[in-house]
């Protein structure tokens, strides 16, 4: 699906109320309020627009429970764009006196450290020795988080434990491709993912160089403005999102680092940042010189490398033993929203996984339905995250499968928090990650 550009309310005129949005809205499954509801905040627009209602703080606090995950979007018959109506409302609520002041001052506090990798890796650094060790532990098991501010324990929850790779990226400019070249593209490495999951672009890394890939990644790259793009916050966006396409620009071209060959794609493993990066032409009045592609995509859209596919191994189950024909490592996919409902992709990512040895897929039944992490979601709305965390993680773990997949950063640390309260917790991997794994032996 692409990008929306900002509507007025005369996108709403398709709307007939029919409720078709409702068990796909994430915020209406966990309040049960009509005003929380795609259909209510539509209603809403509407009287806003004829000056039957004001949008005070009561107004802009249902508003505030949207997730924006779009998946109304992908389920209204009637061709409603509530992500565009979404997009042009969100900076009105960012207006004085519409949130109380503790919640400006979090918010403000969020977009001046997540979109800022070395802003973050400074604070980190601190956190470092406790972030996975028993200490942290012992606290999550004790009960002190109850007594913490909700948003702060809500940040502690999501911290994972810190690695090397956390605090330097390390990655040369230019990885050549093995064998011969077929494509040459740059790869954007997201703010959050690489300090919290760096292994992921690793493995990225690795995947692509495999396939005759060859990748550049600039060493200057910052956010790509996802975060605050989602949020309303206009200018930090295009601040950010200018500053990204200026690192790549920096580096590639005549007389530049990483030579003047052009790219064929700038690729992403984080689809929240992918859409984003998509809409830059809509933000920013500009773009990359390359079409931004999410790498699953791109790498389903030009295929496997015959070498690559032929050197896959079957994964091990988490006992060590390698998946057979008849016993088979089973998968639940889950579908990032602003992968699924706001790029329209799913069969790519699954056909990529397809083609490991002896992996079976299996579909949970709400599949399409928000995970609760959507950006800052659950950070500034901690309970209602951890309710849609929560059921995401059931509705996961009745598939049967041994191992859950997410190709978003925010969705892989939601369900892992979610997963330490399920009976039976199943690990949560990025498929990029599982294609290296396979590729290199197929080892854990």
């Amino acid at each position: 699906m692409p990008a929306a550009t900002p509507a007025s309310i005369s996108s709403t005129d398709p709307c007939v109320h029919c409720g078709f949005c409702l068990p796909s809205c994430a915020s209406y499954q966990v309040l049960g309020t009509e005003m929380d509801s795609p259909r209510g905040r539509i209603h809403a627009l509407k009287a806003i627009e004829t000056g039957e209602l004001a949008l005070d703080a009561t107004v802009a606090g249902h508003f505030d429970s949207c997730l924006g995950c779009f998946a109304c979007v992908s389920a209204c018959p009637s061709g409603v764009r509530y992500d565009s109506l979404l997009e042009a409302t969100r900076p009105k609520l960012n207006a004085p006196g519409l949130r109380s002041p503790a919640q400006n001052l979090f918010r403000q506090l969020l977009f001046s450290l997540l979109p800022y990798p070395a802003r973050l890796r400074a604070v980190l650094t601190s956190w470092r020795s406790y972030a996975g060790s028993p200490l942290q532990a012992l606290v999550r098991r004790s009960g002190l988080l109850k007594l913490a501010p909700p948003q702060l324990a809500a940040l502690e929850q999501l911290l994972p434990a810190l690695s090397n790779e956390s605090f330097s990226d390390g990655l040369a400019l230019v990885t050549p491709a093995q064998g011969p070249r077929r494509y040459r593209v740059g790869l954007v490495l997201g703010c959050v993912q690489r300090l919290f999951e760096p292994g992921v672009n690793g493995a990225a890394l690795r995947v692509l160089s495999a396939n005759g890939i060859e990748v550049v990644i600039p060493p200057n790259q910052g956010c790509c403005g996802a975060m605050t793009h989602h949020q309303g916050e206009e200018q930090q966006t295009r601040d950010l999102a200018k500053a990204l396409i200026a690192s790549f620009e920096a580096v590639v071209g005549p007389g530049k680092a990483a030579g003047s060959e052009p790219l064929d794609a700038v690729l992403v493993a984080a689809s929240g940042c992918g859409h984003t990066l998509k809409a830059y032409e809509q933000l920013v009045g500009s773009s990359f010189s390359a079409p931004v592609h999410d790498i699953q995509a791109f790498l389903h859209g030009v295929g496997l490398s015959e070498s690559f596919v032929a050197g896959l191994s079957p994964l091990s189950h988490g006992d060590g033993r390698p998946a057979s024909a008849a016993d088979p490592l089973e998968l639940a996919y889950h579908d990032a929203c602003h992968m699924l409902h706001g790029q329209g992709i799913r069969d790519e990512p699954r056909q990529l996984l397809a083609q490991i040895p002896h992996v079976r897929l299996k579909e949970a039944v709400d599949a399409g339905v928000c995970c609760g992490s959507a950006g800052i979601y659950n950070l500034v709305q901690p309970d209602e995250a951890s309710e849609l965390g929560r059921l995401k993680a059931v509705d996961l773990c009745a598939t049967g499968a041994s191992l859950a997949v997410s190709a978003n950063i925010g969705c892989t640390l939601q369900i892992r928090r979610a997963m330490e309260a399920a009976p039976e917790p199943i690990a949560v991997e990025h498929p990029i990650q599982l294609l290296d794994r396979s590729f290199r032996g197929g080892l854990p």
